[in-house]
């Protein structure tokens, strides 16, 4: 599969951006998947939009999303 090089470049100023919008999250995600996720880890998210109640959900990690996420990790460097 060829990657497009401006699609890249796309990709990696978004993500420049979001590091600088949300630093702390950024650290955040850093110091608990710098040593690895574990298949089997469960991935909590809570969404709370304004005026609303807050909506949670969670996912047990699998080793096809250990793939994803190592595919997604080689795509941003």
């Amino acid at each position: 599969m060829m990657i497009n090089p401006a699609s890249v470049m796309k990709i990696m100023s978004a993500k420049n951006k979001f590091t600088e919008n949300h630093p702390k999250f950024m650290s955040f995600l850093n110091a608990v998947f710098s040593p690895g996720i574990e298949e089997g880890t469960i991935l909590e998210i809570t969404v709370t939009k304004p005026g609303q109640n807050p909506v949670t959900s969670n996912i047990k990690v699998q080793q096809s999303d250990l793939e994803l996420l190592e595919q997604l990790r080689e795509l941003g460097r």
